[in-house]
């Protein structure tokens, strides 16, 4: 019991002391620990609940998803029926949410049903289909989308959403913000500190899909535009620039897209500094773009963002290298965040805010308080009772909670953690039951020495013999921790945090960091009794 050399208690006292330094800008403004220079100051963020800042609940369009997949896979009909050796089918019809067209030649049937085939998928585990495929009266095919199918594309599109609102919103420069998936459709965005929201909205709104559409000159009458008949193989957009009747006809399969840029940026036009946005594609969208336009020199092209053609010049040389500019009526603010949407990738389906909650920096301010006070509170009283039941065994037992907790700040600055509300209450948890191990050492101890042992035995034995007890209860605890942090979301997430450090930090400072205090008061006065 007494063999604790100094090499141990130097690790004990340094391990300690470098946790508790990593604490210290946390208890400082923000402001102040920037102005320190190279010294590293990792500190906790506080979550939205104490800090303040915007709540948003975004739902997804299914409808849209549905009309892409629509329009993807009748793309993908003519594409594939057109491939040599084509086969002649009549007009595609979309109706009543399926597909169908007629085959000219009846002995194409199978030929047909094995290209169509290949378009098709398997939806997960369910043993469907994406699509049904189905041939009628010898001639019609008809393709439905299944449910399955539906809700496997569903699925993956909110999963790759949901990484594109991460990112955009780390554009901005936010920190340590919550974004979580809720239910099939809706994804839960908590931005900390954000007290003015419509920026947010505005970005995470626009889908940024951007596309590069030949323009077709074909002429249509005001009649056939109004109806919306129009050439086969080309579609009306809206345009931005305000052209003949607020449209312009282009065709229908784009050129490039944005999923080949590379960087998009916020610049100024040389000859009158317009706000514009410059972007780059990587190589194979630099050669693509390179030869479209070595081959439609004299055409116009249309830039297309979300449906609309914000700008259609006509391409008066080849442009090398891979990039370009997009000009448009933009502002600085309109022009950056367009880049930031393009860097960040494009929205798979358009989302809308559905819920929209504001929490004022003051209200933030109050929970800190109340939780301040209710961890002075709760320390206070452990510290008293510890004192006043086992004297000196108790004093050591209180600064073991005072360093607990000390410590568990610094190593939540250490991980970059969020503090939220349900994580003080943790933190108010965590020093009651820091005690614990302290309580059934010293009652142990007690025990030991009703028995008639001595001192040295009685501390040992009270030690030793606890240590299987101590292990058990915070294993059963961890446990409950680990459940909550892999199976909850957001505050649950952030109290089995903060409940997962405490129970090891207290768990070290209640025992470890207690005995070597004991062991070196035993040491130094070789007490013959003690008071306990």
């Amino acid at each position: 019991m007494l063999d604790f050399p100094r090499w141990k208690i130097v690790s004990i006292l340094g391990l300690l002391a470098c946790l508790m330094a990593l604490a210290i800008p946390s208890f400082f403004p923000e402001e102040q620990t920037k102005a320190w220079g190279w010294i590293p100051h990792p500190r906790v963020n506080l979550g939205l609940d104490l800090a303040g800042g915007s709540y948003l609940l975004l739902e997804a369009d299914s409808a849209d998803l549905a009309k892409t997949r629509f329009n993807a896979m009748r793309d993908q009909i003519q594409s594939e029926m057109s491939r040599a050796p084509a086969i002649d089918i009549g007009d595609i019809a979309t109706e009543n949410g399926k597909i169908s067209f007629m085959l000219r030649d009846v002995t194409k049937v199978d030929a047909a049903r094995e290209r169509l085939n290949k378009l098709t998928a398997g939806a997960g585990l369910t043993g469907q289909r994406d699509w049904d495929l189905n041939v009628v009266d010898s001639t019609r095919v008809v393709m439905t989308p299944t449910q399955a199918g539906f809700d496997q594309a569903l699925n993956q599109a909110m999963g790759d959403e949901t990484e594109v609102v991460r990112k955009r919103i780390d554009e901005l420069g936010t920190k340590e913000p919550t974004i979580v998936r809720q239910g099939s459709d809706r994804i839960v965005v908590q931005v900390p500190g954000l007290q003015d929201p419509k920026a947010l909205k505005e970005l995470l709104g626009k889908t940024a899909k951007l596309e590069f559409k030949m323009v077709d000159e074909t002429p249509i009458s005001p009649e056939d535009a109004a109806k919306g008949i129009v050439p086969l193989g080309t579609e009306l957009l809206a345009d931005a620039e305000g052209g003949p009747g607020g449209k312009i006809l282009v065709k229908r399969q784009a050129i490039l897209t944005g999923d080949q840029l590379v960087t998009a940026s916020q610049g100024n036009r040389q000859d009158d500094n317009a706000p514009i946005v410059n972007f780059t594609f990587n190589s194979e969208g630099g050669k693509k773009f390179a030869r479209i336009t070595q081959t439609n020199i004299g055409k116009r092209f249309a830039v297309v963002l979300d449906n609309t053609v914000i700008s259609a010049p006509r391409i008066n040389t080849e442009i090398l290298g891979g990039s370009g500019y997009i000009e448009g009526n933009f502002t600085v603010d309109s022009a950056n965040q367009l880049a930031i949407a393009l860097r960040s990738g494009k929205l798979t389906i358009p989302l809308k805010v559905v819920e929209e909650r504001t929490v004022g920096p003051d209200l933030g301010a109050d929970s800190i308080h109340a939780g301040i006070l209710a961890c002075t509170i709760a320390v206070l009283a452990v510290m008293i009772f510890m004192f006043v039941t086992y004297g000196r065994f108790g004093a050591y037992a209180n600064l073991a909670v005072i360093i607990n907790v000390i410590v568990i700040v610094g190593v939540l600055a250490l991980l970059n953690s969020t503090l939220t509300l349900p994580g003080i209450a943790g933190f108010v948890l965590t020093v009651g039951t820091a005690v614990d191990a302290n309580v059934l050492i010293n009652e142990r101890i007690r025990e030991e020495r009703r028995r008639g042992r001595s001192v040295l035995q009685s501390v040992e034995l009270g030690y030793k013999e606890a240590s299987r007890t101590i292990f058990e209860a915070n294993v059963t605890h961890a446990i409950s921790a680990i459940i909550m942090l892999l199976m909850g979301s957001g505050p649950i997430r952030g109290f089995a945090i903060v409940l997962l450090i405490g129970i090891g930090t207290s768990v070290f400072t209640a025992v470890v960091f207690t005995r070597m205090l004991v062991v070196t008061w035993i040491r130094r006065t070789r007490p013959t009794d003690i008071n306990i």
